[in-house]
This record gives C-alpha cells, sequence and structure tokens, in this order.
C-alpha cells in the first residue's frame, strides 16, 4: 500500500491551491463519468503537481499559444489528457467548459488523448507512451540550438524551458531509453521531466506493478547523466515548487523530479487501485470523491475564486509584452538576426529557395551523372545547406551510409551550436526527437538509416504524419539493391508498408534529378512529413524535356513515350526504372510499343486530379508495374488486367546484381509480364 494513499489530501497546499488542486480533480471526475470513457485517476493523481509547475512556474500565455519564447508542456501520459484540458480551460485558453463536457465526442476540441491542432495550448499528439517525453526532449534540443545561434549579448529571446509529465508506462516504452539516454548525454539543462510514480499500471487490476516493473528509476536516470531529484511528495505542492527552482538552478543536465503520488488521490474506495486508471470511477464514487475532498458544486462548475486563482492570462500577457519589448531592442540592434527568426519560426523559406532548386536541377541535369540516389541526396544537401540553416540533419549511426552529413555540417554536442547530431543506434528515438524539434519551431529536421530500420520508427512516423509536421526521413538501401547483407537487411514490404500511412510523402527516385526534386518537395511541404527511400547502388541518369521535368514534381510522369501508338504502360520505381526503359527498347523490336511511366511518389501522384492521372495512365491501356518489393500495393495501378513485377518473399545473401537476375528483375522478365497482358 503507498503510504500517501492514506495522508490527509492538501496538507500543505494553500486554501486557493487546494481549491485549484480539487477543481482538477472535479473537472476529470465529472468529464470521464460523462463520456463513460476516459483516465480519471492520473489527472486526480497529478493535481498538486500541475498547481505547483502551472501555477507557480510555467511561462505561457493563454491569449497567444503560438508565442515564440513560451515554455514547452507535454503530457508524456497522453491518457490522463483530461489533466491538460482542465489546466487550458481554467488558465484561460480557448477552451471553454462546454468542450470539456464533450470529452471524447465526435468533433470536440478533447479527445481522448491530446492532439495537436484541436485544442490550444497542446504541444504534441501523446498517447502513444514514451513519445511524449521524447518530443520534449528534440524541443529542449531546438530550443538550445536557438538559443545559441540567435541570442546575442544582452538579449536572450530565446530563452524558455521544457517540461514534460511522465508516467511508469512512459518509463517501460523502449524509447524513452533511446531519447532519455541522448538527452542526459547532451547536457538539455532547460528540460525538466516529472515522474508520476504510483505504482499503477492497466494491468494493475489483475496484479501488482512490482511483478512486471521493478526498474531502479532515479538510478538509471543517474545513469544517463540527468540530476535526479527523488522521493518528492507529489501531493506537496511545496515540496513540488522546491524541486522545480533546484531543477531549473541545473544548468548542464535535465532533471527528473521523481513525485510518489496515489493514483485517484481522493476517491474513498479507488484510489491506489488500478480500477482508476482507465475506467470512469462510477457515479457512487464520484458523490463520496466530492464528499471527501470538500467538492460541493455540481458537475462541470467551478466557483469564480478558483477560476481567479488560476487564470493565467494578465501574466502571460506581461511576460509576453516583456518579451516583445526585448525582441523589439533586437530587432534594432540585430535587423537581420531577428528577421530570420521570425522567418524561421513561421516555418518559411527564403524566398530565393525556388530559384536555388532550379538552378540546382539545371546544373544536375548538365552533369548528367550516374550516381546512388544516396549520392545523389548527399550532393543536393551539400547545395541547399548552406542557404538553409534551419536544415537541422543526423542519423542513426549510419552517417557513413547514409550520406547525410556535407561540407557546413558541425557535429552538436553539449554546448553551442551544431546543425548535425549523431543520434547513436536510436532509430526509434531520432524520429521522436525530430517531431519535438519540427514542433518547436525554428528547424526543418531530417534524420538517416536504413530504409529497413524504419520498422523500428514506424510509430514515431506514423505520429509526424497524423500532426502533419515537416520531418525528413533519409532511408537509404531500398532494396534487394543492398546486396550481401542478406534478408534481414534487405527491405522488401517496406516501401508499400510506409504508402500506406496516410498524410506522409513516399518518394523513391530513379536517379539524380529526381533525387533533387524529392528533396525540394520535401523541404516544402509545411504539412506533413516525407521519406525519401534512396538507393545503395548506382543508377544511371535520365534525360528529361523542361515538361517533364514539371511533371516529375506531380509524383508520377510519361518518362518515356512509346515510339508508335502504345499498347501498354510500364510503371516503375527507383532502380527498376531502367529495367522498365530496357523492357521498352526490346519490346520495340518485336513491334510492341509501351510507355514508360517513371512513378517517384504514388502519394503525390495520387493527389493530382483525375485527368492528369489518366493522361499518365490512360484507362484503356494495360499496365505493368516494376519494383523490387511487394506486389500488393501495385494493384492499384495495374487493376485487374494489369500485372506486377516485383518479389513476395524476403531476399538472399549475394552480391546485388546477382539478387535482381535471381529474383527476375531483368528487361527480359519485364517483356514477359508485358506480353502477358497485351492482347
Amino acid at each position: 500500500m503507498n503510504d500517501l494513499a492514506t495522508a490527509p489530501l492538501n496538507r500543505t497546499a494553500t486554501k486557493p491551491e487546494a481549491e485549484m488542486a480539487n477543481a482538477l480533480r472535479a473537472l476529470a471526475m465529472d468529464a470521464v463519468e460523462t463520456a463513460k470513457s476516459g483516465h480519471p485517476g492520473m489527472p486526480m493523481g497529478m493535481a498538486e503537481i500541475a498547481v505547483a509547475l502551472w501555477g507557480r512556474h510555467l511561462r505561457h500565455n493563454p491569449a497567444n499559444p503560438a508565442w515564440p519564447n513560451r515554455d514547452r508542456f507535454v503530457l508524456s501520459n497522453g491518457h490522463g489528457s483530461m489533466l491538460l484540458y482542465s489546466l487550458l480551460h481554467l488558465t484561460g485558453y480557448g477552451l471553454p467548459i462546454e468542450e470539456l463536457k464533450r470529452f471524447r465526442q465526435l468533433g470536440s476540441k478533447t479527445p481522448g488523448h491530446p492532439e495537436r491542432g484541436c485544442a490550444p495550448g497542446v504541444e504534441t499528439t501523446t498517447g502513444p507512451l514514451g513519445q511524449g517525453v521524447s518530443n520534449a526532449i528534440g524541443m529542449a534540443l531546438a530550443e538550445r540550438l536557438l538559443a545559441a545561434h540567435f541570442n546575442r549579448p544582452g538579449f536572450d529571446v530565446v530563452d524558455h524551458h521544457t517540461f514534460v509529465f511522465m508516467g511508469d508506462g512512459c518509463m517501460m516504452e523502449g524509447v524513452s531509453h533511446e531519447a532519455c539516454s541522448l538527452a542526459g548525454t547532451l547536457g538539455l539543462g532547460k528540460l525538466i521531466a516529472f515522474y508520476d510514480d504510483n505504482g499503477i499500471s492497466i494491468d494493475s487490476e489483475k496484479a501488482h506493478i512490482a511483478n512486471w516493473y521493478t526498474d531502479d528509476v532515479p538510478k538509471r536516470f543517474a545513469g544517463y547523466g540527468w540530476q535526479v531529484i527523488a522521493n518528492v511528495d507529489g501531493h506537496d505542492v511545496r515540496a513540488v515548487d522546491r524541486a522545480i527552482r533546484k531543477a531549473k538552478r541545473e544548468k548542464t543536465r535535465p532533471t527528473l523530479i521523481c513525485c510518489k503520488t496515489v493514483i485517484a488521490k481522493g476517491a474513498p474506495n479507488k484510489a491506489n487501485t488500478g480500477a482508476a486508471h482507465g475506467a470512469p470511477l462510477g457515479a457512487a464514487e464520484v458523490a463520496a470523491t466530492r464528499a471527501a475532498i470538500g467538492w460541493p458544486h455540481a458537475p462541470f462548475v467551478v466557483p469564480p475564486q478558483v477560476y481567479a486563482a488560476w487564470d493565467a492570462r494578465a501574466a502571460g500577457k506581461r511576460a509576453e509584452r516583456k518579451w516583445a519589448k526585448l525582441f523589439a531592442a533586437y530587432e534594432e540592434a540585430h535587423s537581420e538576426l531577428a528577421a530570420d527568426f521570425l522567418r524561421r519560426m513561421k516555418g518559411e523559406l527564403r524566398e530565393d529557395f525556388s530559384s536555388r532548386v532550379e538552378s540546382l536541377v539545371k546544373e544536375i541535369e548538365a552533369k548528367a551523372e550516374t550516381a546512388a540516389t544516396r549520392k545523389a541526396s548527399q550532393n543536393v544537401l551539400e547545395a541547399l545547406k548552406p542557404a538553409l540553416p534551419e536544415l537541422l540533419g543526423g542519423s542513426a549511426d549510419l552517417t557513413g551510409s547514409n550520406l547525410t552529413m556535407v561540407k557546413a555540417s558541425r557535429a552538436i554536442g553539449r554546448e553551442g551550436e551544431g546543425n548535425y547530431l549523431f543520434y547513436g543506434v536510436r532509430e526509434f528515438g531520432m524520429c521522436a526527437i525530430m517531431n519535438g524539434i519540427a514542433l518547436h519551431g525554428g528547424f526543418i529536421p531530417y534524420g538517416g538509416t536504413f530504409l529497413v530500420f524504419s520498422d523500428y520508427a514506424r510509430n514515431a512516423i506514423r505520429m509526424a504524419a497524423l500532426m502533419g509536421v515537416r520531418v525528413v526521413y533519409v532511408f537509404t538501401h531500398d532494396s534487394i539493391g543492398l546486396g550481401e547483407d542478406g534478408p534481414t537487411h534487405q527491405p522488401i514490404e517496406h516501401a508499400a508498408s510506409l504508402r500506406l500511412i496516410p498524410n506522409l510523402d513516399v518518394w523513391r527516385p530513379c536517379d539524380t534529378v529526381e533525387s533533387a526534386i524529392a528533396w525540394a518537395s520535401a523541404i516544402e511541404r509545411s504539412n506533413g512529413p516525407t521519406a525519401l527511400l534512396l538507393s545503395r547502388q548506382n543508377l544511371p541518369f535520365h534525360k528529361r524535356d523542361p515538361e517533364q521535368l514539371a511533371a516529375a514534381r506531380k509524383g508520377g510522369y510519361v518518362l518515356s513515350e512509346a515510339a508508335g501508338a502504345p499498347r501498354a504502360v510500364i510503371v516503375a520505381t527507383g532502380s527498376e526504372v531502367p529495367l522498365a526503359l530496357g523492357a521498352q527498347k526490346l519490346l520495340a523490336e518485336s513491334g510492341i510499343h509501351a510507355r514508360v511511366v517513371s512513378m517517384p511518389s504514388t502519394s503525390v501522384f495520387d493527389r493530382q486530379d483525375a485527368a492528369y492521372r489518366d493522361s499518365v495512365l490512360p484507362p484503356a491501356l494495360p499496365r505493368i508495374a516494376v519494383e523490387a518489393g511487394v506486389t500488393a500495393g501495385w494493384c492499384k495501378y495495374v487493376g485487374e488486367r494489369g500485372a506486377v513485377v516485383g518479389i513476395d518473399r524476403f531476399g538472399e545473401s549475394a552480391p546485388a546484381s546477382d539478387l535482381f537476375q535471381h529474383f527476375g528483375f531483368t528487361p527480359e522478365n519485364v517483356v514477359k509480364a508485358v506480353r502477358s497482358v497485351v492482347k
């Protein structure tokens, strides 16, 4: 039994703060009860921690949730979303009580887990545990890098903290190890995390958490290089306040404040039980809790004095006004830096970006190089990175293979500036941290690994797509062309799998020109992430006219028209485009004319209007798709009359040329497929 379970409620808080905490408890109980669904226990258990942070420390402006120098707050244990919604409502954000009454209902601003873009003040979408704290690490890193770049003596225009609430579930998920380990190595002193140590998780209704989680969390985080403040009474507002003050004094290490709490604190019968984690308390227990905590008010009723105690609008306005005055002086003294800061925080590209891309593509066309698309990607970065200071690169221990580092890259360490991060073998952590960097603003992060290891990072990729944040994944070694490393490293299903994620643009370019177009599209895209699937092996250059160059941006286009009336369309991507062109030549020799379509991005092609799609893939013509991956996804484009040359089994260990021959990726086999559908 947690000793705090029987301790008096709010025993050290002032009376106003006790009422502030109980308002959080009541709103959480009422919303979950009304919805008949939700997690009341965590909001009730973390109420005093929230009072200490939001009531005494958090610097934010409810009237302007996008104020650049606000503190960031992340609810990593996002199942307790009613805590965040209650805080936003009470402190004065545009989240009326009616929205709390509509908790978890269709079209409300209060979904089951916090979603960026629904309620104002929600910094990131959380729910998949461990990713919120990883996002927070990205935010804290972004703050430090922006401060190093933009701040000048007397002008600390970037100066804020990142706070995160996390629970046992976040601790258990492996991504928290990846990200928190790196945060300690980087010495992110303005990151402060609160561990809700209540000893309860979902299965606690069946058995105690000690059956599956016995980590010594303070020693674990101390081993990461964090400052750890242990054994804080999470129901003691003053104790939490003292811990926050100590955390703020630490400049070279992130801080974990370990708070002992009771889940559903205040509920007479369900506190400290698994029953309070993920289900309504029930009408009888809600009534009993109201009596126990001295809250006589009707559901969703908060007294005026409690609203007044929580109201952060005046303080927020003063804080932002003070910063605005500082920034105005900064603009006078450092006008170019100030303008660039505002541009980057708005997510806008420099005015000359399009012209730079146009010049780069012309240069690539003139060179007509044969190169691996991973090398073509690096060449694009070499050209664009000096003009794009917001590009923040990295790789998960594969820099030399992903070719994500360029001459303008500077490694990020514990201090100072930098624009390239060695993430180590942390694919999931890398992608979750990149989400946080993008969410903070001021950067366009990109990170590299082998395509096959996108599996490790998949949920963070999905979250980026769900939130619509601009991050770029450089996934190299994109097929059996990887060669001798064998089936463990050869991606077969991965391109198709990534294409299934809504709002993720997937590009698999066939040469240097398409690689440049893919990168430009990824950088220009502000409403979602992009995955670049790049080859290990060299691929030949293909000449295009201006009309084809423009059409390539549409995701699919006619690369080589049939010499005569076309009888079929061959669609290919990446390293298989040369096979399609070889097959076109062989077919023409036998009197069968075929059109070759390069489709580097099915997701972008699918967004084009029907007229354009039909002009590229005429409905009357049979179609054959060619890709060194699973065949299922291509049925959408070839239809029942078509055929797919692909691979629906795992690969083998052998040189790439042998593998392509072995698995039928030859012009002759493509010809055979075309003949099978041409009547």
